[in-house]
């Protein structure tokens, strides 16, 4: 059995990140802190989403950011992840 052989390996989400600009009161109002990220459920998620108009959607999650990271310095890297039938999936 032939391998590819990696630096690194990542298991982990494949997450899409959301980018919208806002202001302090739009935080307020739905409970979000400046500067974290946090995790939500499909109701709130389409809720905010449709609050929001976003400026970009692009993958992420600290799994494949890292393996993009190591790729970018000139590494082998390889990303595990799954996906969902959804909109971002």
């Amino acid at each position: 059995m032939s391998g590819t052989n990696f630096d690194v390996v990542a298991i982990g989400n494949a997450i899409v990140d959301i980018l919208a600009y806002t202001d302090e009161v739009f935080l307020n109002n739905h409970g979000l802190i400046k500067g974290t990220m946090g995790l939500v459920d499909s109701d709130a998620s389409e809720t905010l989403y449709n609050l929001v108009r976003p400026i970009a959607e692009c993958s992420g999650g600290s799994a494949a950011n890292t393996i993009a990271g190591v790729v970018s310095l000139g590494g082998r890297g390889a990303f595990i992840g799954r996906v969902r039938d959804d909109h971002f999936g």
